[in-house]
Formats: structure tokens, C-alpha cells, sequence
């Protein structure tokens, strides 16, 4: 069956998407509940975060946008040293959308949530006319677990390090819309397993970001101006598989500005790199990373390349890339 505006009504049909499709794949106390507001339990401190999305194909090698949706708002509360709880879900449909293709998506965020120890506690449906698109906003609760962790704290000395490989989720994104075929897959993933190991294990981390839109070139270049200091990356060290270097040749793309959505920096104290470094390997979805680069007295952001030359890096200025999301 076919979503149709009925379904938007308020009535029997929107009763029976929330109850068939959304309960079935969310179920929990809290939700099940059926208030106008979920009542939850949290300590004093909190990260709250929003976010929407909108991927084109919403089906593709790796997740699919209801796992992106999941995995983007935990990772944005995990990176500010909080442990995810809470998501709420709102879904605007489309008209001509597949109620299986809303129950795939809805399998989906659930078992991202479970991986990601998070319970999707309330959500809103709202169908509109249209060609068949799904967009959603999730909104995110965190109990702060680290304080301080901050993309203006980043320290004099301070080593970055990178979760693993770049561009796989730009990559099978872009494939999947050119008809290239190759074994790239999106790096979509929660990062709650290398946040947790960092934090249980004494480390001092300073500064957190996922690398998302924009790449890893303007969340280094955010972090650099919001934290006043300079950061010295290097080529050699970045960690990027030769399917997707080799794509980037291909296409002349930069494997510094395409997205991410399963990978985070950190900057941690230099005498603590090391361990920081083991831990994160040891980690789910983190055995690629590495040691990229550290934090100078100066500002902005450069790379020593493979030929020791030295290149300015700077934020992602317009659209860059073909859009993905």
C-alpha cells in the first residue's frame, strides 16, 4: 500500500501508520505511552541536539536515511562527552511512498537505536503532497559524562586524532547515483563504543567533532578558529582505502571535503596519544584510525604533503561537491 494525504489526517489511517509501523519498530515504555510529551528521567547536566535529513537515494550501500538519522544525532551528542538516552523522530512523507518503505526505514532507525543504547521516545508524522520523498528530524538527549570537551578547548600541543577512513559515505553515495558499481560502502555508523573506551579509560580529551558535511578540512578549520590556535595535519597519515582514492582520482574530488557519517576527531594531550590511539583501534569502527596531526601556536589550518611541501586548508566554501544530503 501507498502513503496517501489520508494518512496526514489526524484519523483512522494515521492511527494505524503510528501503531502498524512506528510502535511496532520503536516500542518502548515511554513511547507506548501515547502522551502529548515523553516524561524522562535524566541527570542534572545534559547535550541536547536537532538535526534533519534529507539523503538522495534513500536506500544505498552501508544505511539507509532512517540509520544516517540515528547515527548523525547520537555521534552529535557523543562528541560533546555525553552518552545518548533520547531521540525523538518526525517523519514528513510524501505522498506515494511505499508504507514498506516506512517500515524498512523504521527497521532500521530501531536497530541503530539498540546498538546505540538509545530509546526513540516520541515522534510526529506529518504526510504532504509531493513525488515520494521521506525526510526526517531527530532530536537528541545526552547525559554529560565528560565536561569540557569542546570544539573551542583544543591545547597548545594537543595531538588530533582521526577514527578511521575518509569519504566512503560521499563515495557510495555519489556511486549509487552516477551507476558506478565498486564495493564502497557508507562509513554510517554510532561512535559510541570509541567515545565510551576513551572516557572509561582517563582520557583527557579536549576537543571532540564528528566529521560530517563539510569534511574533515572545515571541522579542522572550526576547530582551529573557534579554539584560536593553529593545526598541522599530514597526507602521509591520513587514513584513506585505494577504492576510495582511487574514485577521488577518478572524479577529481578531495577526499579532505567529502562527507563522512561514522567518524570523529579528537584532541587529547601528547602524552596521551598513544594510548588514546590503541584504544580507539580496539574499538568498534575504529580499527583504521590515526595519529593525523597536532595543535601550534598560529591559526588556520595546513597540511605537510606527501613532497613535505605545506598546503593551506580551508573550510568548504559553497557547494564544492555534488550534494548528497
Amino acid at each position: 500500500m501507498k502513503i496517501d494525504m489520508a494518512y496526514g489526517s489526524g484519523g483512522r489511517q494515521t492511527s494505524d501508520l503510528i501503531h502498524e509501523v512506528f510502535l511496532k519498530n520503536f516500542d518502548n515504555k515511554i513511547l507506548c505511552k501515547m502522551e502529548d510529551a515523553a516524561v524522562l528521567q535524566v541527570n542534572p547536566k545534559i547535550a541536547y541536539t536537532t538535526d534533519s535529513f534529507v539523503v538522495t537515494p534513500m536506500f544505498f550501500k552501508g544505511g539507509d536515511i532512517g540509520k544516517v538519522a540515528v547515527c548523525g544525532t547520537v555521534n552529535d551528542l557523543l562528541v560533546m562527552g555525553a552518552m545518548p538516552k533520547y531521540l525523538t523522530a518526525g517523519f514528513i512523507i510524501e505522498e506515494g511512498v511505499e508504507i514498506d518503505t516506512i517500515d524498512r526505514i523504521a527497521k532500521s532507525m530501531s536497530l541503530a537505536a539498540k546498538e546505540a543504547k538509545v530509546r526513540i521516545v516520541a515522534g510526529d508524522t506529518k504526510v504532504i503532497e509531493g513525488k515520494g520523498g521521506v525526510y526526517i528530524n531527530t532530536s537528541g538527549i545526552g547525559e554529560i559524562r565528560r565536561a569540557g570537551v569542546s570544539i573551542s578547548n583544543c591545547r597548545l600541543g594537543d595531538v588530533i586524532l582521526l577514527s578511521g577512513n575518509l569519504g566512503e559515505h560521499h563515495a557510495s553515495i555519489m556511486s549509487h547515483r552516477m551507476g558506478i558499481e565498486n564495493s564502497i560502502q557508507s562509513d554510517c555508523a554510532p561512535l559510541r563504543s570509541i567515545v565510551k573506551n576513551l572516557m572509561e579509560n582517563n582520557i583527557k580529551i579536549h576537543c571532540m567533532r564528528d566529521v560530517t558535511r563539510g569534511g574533515l578540512a572545515t571541522v579542522l578549520s572550526e576547530a582551529a578558529a573557534s579554539s584560536s590556535c593553529a593545526i598541522e595535519i599530514y597526507e602521509k597519515s591520513l587514513p584513506i582505502s585505494d577504492q576510495v582514492r582511487g574514485f577521488c582520482d577518478i572524479l577529481g574530488l578531495d577526499p579532505l571535503y567529502m562527507a563522512n557519517e561514522g567518524k570523529l576527531i579528537a584532541a587529547v594531550p601528547k602524552d596521551q596519544a598513544g594510548k588514546a590511539l590503541a584504544l580507539m583501534r580496539r574499538s568498534k569502527y575504529g580499527e583504521n584510525a590515526q595519529v593525523i596531526g597536532k595543535i601550534k601556536e598560529g591559526s588556520g589550518v595546513t597540511m605537510i604533503t606527501s613532497l613535505n611541501g605545506s598546503r593551506i586548508i580551508d573550510i568548504l566554501y559553497g557547494e564544492g561537491l555534488p550534494r548528497i544530503c
